[in-house]
């Protein structure tokens, strides 16, 4: 394959803004066939893609257009797949940028702008979604000209949905995006951007070739593991097989491998175990934490393979095995937002059949003793005794939001509530003078995870948009809240929280948990406390018999004899009677 007729690109744009339709047009027009019916968004192979419309997991396709070959990576939007993007990225030698016609640009677009052009990719901007009527097309072409310094003549305009102008762009892509010979290497080098598992042909590679040549049968290594290379091709998106991947190309290469810890995605492909690698890929931090656990116990050693297999391909996952009193052994998973762990836990659910209780989620804190030493807080049983703790921290992050003016003071204040530092507002010429404003904010990371974009979606009418990035630490009073039923403490239900605003926390929990727990044949006390202090509780009835419905009205003595035996048995069940906290309860208080 002549290396100058290579043409590597990927689309980025803020979630939902016709990424993969124009992605199905580019594959119809490069074929020359029309899409079968109900074959919408062909590159969102996951049902979660396709009923909620929005991209979870990069692909890639290979296009044959005017005699060359474009390789497209179709990448997420949403800020909890930054991950994703950043591997199309560097796999890419130009990226489509789409900005919605309606929407405008968004906090995420200027994001994956940015990351573009740090790994120096030709950019191509593009306005989508034209067909939309009563939009305002020239008002779009001023945003991205003013905030991203892209020239009005250099803008295309292209509807994936009636396929205008999406010719036009593959024409631009050929012209415009280099070919990857300047960066092909001599000896045999291939990042891995993606992999998934295949119960027969073990974990199944997609990567980018930057130099030498893949066949099959040939001895490789993956930072020093050694493995041999089974079948070899691209993908259209079929998995069509080849004799060779040569240099410059994207395809795939099964491996045989079982083993789902043996590679990893960001690792290189060399045909020497000293061959350097050629990015350090940085693993993502995770952000958020939250415990999984199997509703039934004898479904554990099937949720442990089922979220190795999606560890695969998704190696952002932090992974530790967790044992609870109440939920029994289950592991305890570090996400990089809400949604990634909305969507984890559906993927497990659905592609693995698998009946799971997932914890609310938590941010890990930081503990500093009177002693020097620092250690690290991500549950409730975590916490330390406060007598030996100097000072306490948790994670910051940096966040911006950008909205129309007539939102900016409920916007504000919704700021404020969440004990966010206001640092700047961004407006006038800087954004082209069309109403709209950028604020920038330091947020505690925990605020975030609260709810926070559903918040701001809810204040601005769905029209600001958000993005946050990095993580520092600052000081902050913090207090574990202990969850007692009948004067035991529930550790899964416990939490940390500021100080603050644990007792505000506490009386809402305690509410959820009184309407679930069903009542028993003696009264249940529910508290919170802080420590030796109860700062607030709830009383679950008990059911009173009626032991009169026999007696005669006209027996007083009798009467009061069955009272006060009813008191007595009733004080005896109070103290050996075990409460029934169901796992209704337990769901209860998680979805809050």
């Amino acid at each position: 394959m002549d290396i100058s007729k290579i043409r590597n690109f990927c689309i980025i744009a803020h979630i939902d803004h016709g990424k993969s339709t124009l992605a199905d047009r580019f594959l119809e027009f490069a074929s020359g066939k029309k899409l079968k019916m109900g074959q919408e968004r062909v590159l969102d192979t996951l049902d979660i893609e396709q009923e909620r419309g929005i991209t979870i997991k990069m692909q890639s396709a290979r296009l044959n257009w005017d005699g060359y070959i474009l390789n497209l990576i179709d990448t997420p939007g949403h800020v909890d797949f930054s991950f994703e993007v950043s591997r199309s990225v560097v796999a890419s030698e130009g990226a489509l940028l789409l900005v919605d016609a309606k929407q405008g640009i968004q906090a995420q677009t200027i994001t994956n702008a940015k990351l573009a052009q740090k790994y120096g990719l030709e950019i191509i901007p593009v306005i989508s979604k034209i067909d939309i009527e009563g939009v305002d097309i020239e008002r779009r072409k001023k945003e991205m000209q003013a905030m991203l310094g892209f020239k009005l003549g250099d803008i295309f305009l292209a509807s994936g949905k009636t396929g205008q102008g999406a010719k036009e762009l593959l024409d631009a892509i050929t012209t415009f995006v280099p070919s990857p010979e300047a960066r092909s290497t001599k000896e045999l080098q291939a990042l891995v951007f993606d992999s998934f598992y295949d119960e027969h042909k073990g974990i199944i590679l997609l990567l980018r070739v930057f130099g030498g040549s893949i066949t099959k049968g040939q001895k490789l290594f993956v930072s020093g593991r050694p493995f041999v290379a089974g079948e070899v091709g691209y993908i259209t998106p079929a998995f069509i097989p080849q004799q060779v991947l040569g240099a410059g190309e994207v395809g795939y290469v099964e491996t045989g491998v079982k083993d789902v810890h043996y590679i990893s995605v960001g690792e290189t492909v060399t045909e020497s175990p000293d061959t350097k690698p050629i990015y350090s890929y940085q693993k993502p931090v995770p952000r958020i934490f939250a415990s999984v656990f199997p509703i039934e116990s004898s479904e554990y050693v099937q949720l442990e393979k089922s979220i190795d297999k999606l560890t695969l391909s998704d190696p952002s996952l932090s992974i530790v095995p967790q044992r609870s009193e109440f939920l029994g052994t289950g592991f305890r998973i570090g996400f990089l937002g809400l949604l990634h762990m909305d969507v984890f836990q559906e993927r497990l659910e659905r592609e693995f059949n698998s009946a799971l209780i997932v914890t609310s989620p938590s941010v890990k804190y930081k503990a500093y003793t009177n002693t020097g030493e620092v250690f690290n807080i991500e549950t409730p049983s975590d916490f330390p005794d406060p007598a030996n703790i100097k000072y306490f921290e948790e994670p910051f992050v940096d966040m911006e939001i950008l909205t129309p003016v007539e939102y900016m003071s409920a916007i504000m204040d919704l700021c404020q509530n969440c004990r966010a530092e206001y640092i700047e507002t961004q407006m006038g010429e800087n954004l082209y003078e069309l109403d709209f404003i950028e604020l920038t904010y330091k947020m505690p990371l925990a605020e975030v995870v609260s709810g926070f974009f559903d918040k701001l979606k809810s204040v601005s009418r769905g029209f600001a948009s958000m993005d946050y990035s990095g993580e520092f630490y600052r000081k902050v009073q913090l207090s574990k809240v202990s969850i007692l039923v009948k004067q035991n403490e529930v550790h899964a239900l416990s939490f940390i929280s500021v100080s603050d605003r644990a007792r505000t926390k506490a009386v809402s929990l305690l509410s959820i948990l009184k309407d679930t727990i069903p009542r028993h044949q003696f009264e249940i006390p529910l508290q919170a406390a802080i420590g030796g202090t109860i700062i607030a509780r709830e009383t679950v009835q008990a059911f009173r018999k009626d032991v009169l419905h026999k007696l005669h009205a006209s027996d007083p003595g009798r009467r009061m004899k069955l009272l006060e035996n009813q008191k007595k048995g009733k004080a005896r069940m109070k103290e050996v009677g075990n409460v029934n906290i169901p796992q209704e309860a337990f769901l209860a208080v998680l979805k809050s």
